[in-house]
């Protein structure tokens, strides 16, 4: 059976990735991860003081959980069952690390994600996973 992962950030080309593999591999084991990066906790904390980073973190917990609940609901509606994961990392190495640790074929992204274009064709993300998963990865714009 094929493995498919796509991470989920919020973005609408994100929610394209998904529709996509929904599309083209329903019967595949597919997987919905969304990574949260604790560097923006760090931010939080510079501007909310002692405290904030927490608050962030639960904040950035729920908004994972509303996220992949939506992904949930979109993968029922196509009659597919999605697996959903939230890890904690920077995003480009956390998703290349859920590849190599869970055997996936296959990773489908969008190609820019929440914070626009950092990079003339790709984003920073995609295009780190694109270089380094040692899977077939499909970038959906």
């Amino acid at each position: 059976m094929t493995r498919v992962l796509v991470p989920l950030d919020g973005s609408p080309l994100a929610m394209r990735a998904l529709d996509h593999v929904l599309d083209e591999w329903p019967n595949a084991e597919t997987t919905a991860l969304h990574v949260i990066d604790p560097i923006d906790a760090v931010y939080e904390s510079e501007v909310r003081g002692p405290g904030g980073g927490e608050a962030w973190y639960e904040a950035q917990k729920e908004a994972a959980e509303a996220l992949l609940d939506r992904a949930r609901g979109r993968a029922a509606d196509a009659g597919v069952d999605l697996r959903t994961e939230t890890v904690v990392g920077s995003p480009a190495r956390e998703i290349v690390r859920y590849v190599g640790d869970h055997d996936i074929d296959h990773v489908v992204m969008g190609s820019h994600g929440r914070e626009g274009l950092s990079r003339l064709v790709l984003g920073s993300v995609a295009e780190r996973v694109l270089r380094r998963a040692d899977a077939t990865v499909t970038v959906v714009r």
